[in-house]
């Protein structure tokens, strides 16, 4: 999976614990991640759209925009956003999760 021409590398980015959620093809290979959205690291949407996907069971990858890990090492976030992305089977499914938090009425 492509975004931006970086590669997604499965022992980069995922541990053990997500990799073992993460579905799996008929080859038994981790299934090809999906870009569902970026979500800002400041104001914790991001840690809630996840903690939402948990909740339905839908394992998803975080990775910070740009030098967001460098942010994350001093300021304990990043502030350039972090891309989620979720198992490709799951997509359309995680889309409709963010389009109803988005529709919800306060």
């Amino acid at each position: 999976m492509k975004k931006d021409d970086s590669i997604i590398k499965w022992g980069e980015y995922m541990d053990g614990a997500l990799l073992d959620k993460w579905p799996r093809t008929a080859a038994d290979e981790p299934e090809e991640p999906a870009f569902l959205c970026t979500r800002s690291s400041t104001d914790l949407s991001d840690k809630l759209l996840v903690n939402m996907l948990q909740a339905y069971e839908i394992p998803s990858l975080c990775m910070e925009r740009g030098n967001g890990n460098l942010g994350r090492v001093y300021l304990g976030i990043s502030g350039y956003g972090v891309d989620i992305y979720v198992p490709k089977s799951l997509l359309n499914i995680a889309k409709q999760l963010c389009e109803e938090e988005n529709n919800e009425e306060l």
